[in-house]
């Protein structure tokens, strides 16, 4: 059986979502937000990415997302200057 004829019998057990909950500061103010993810594990940078994109995502200046070639201490950096902090994953 070819590679592409493979792909097509995955179940949905090989794509699990997982909840993360994550608990930061936006503005000073405490949120907490629920992402469910095709992860098996969430850093704290990837984390930030995701409440950038929960808060900005739709924002008409794109440049307020980080560059998809930032590192993890760029993008922790720019959810700082944006004013998300403390981010904790519960």
């Amino acid at each position: 059986m070819s590679q592409v004829n493979q792909l097509l019998f995955f179940t949905s057990q090989d794509f699990s979502m997982r909840e993360y909950t994550l608990s930061y500061l936006f503005n000073d103010e405490s949120r907490t937000h629920v992402f469910e993810l095709e992860q098996s594990r969430l850093s704290i940078h990837e984390a930030a990415l995701h409440l950038l994109q929960l808060h900005f995502g739709d924002a008409e200046n794109g440049l307020i997302l980080p560059p998809a070639d930032a590192s993890p201490e760029e993008i922790l950096e720019q959810a700082q200057v944006l004013g998300i902090t403390q981010i904790a994953i519960v």
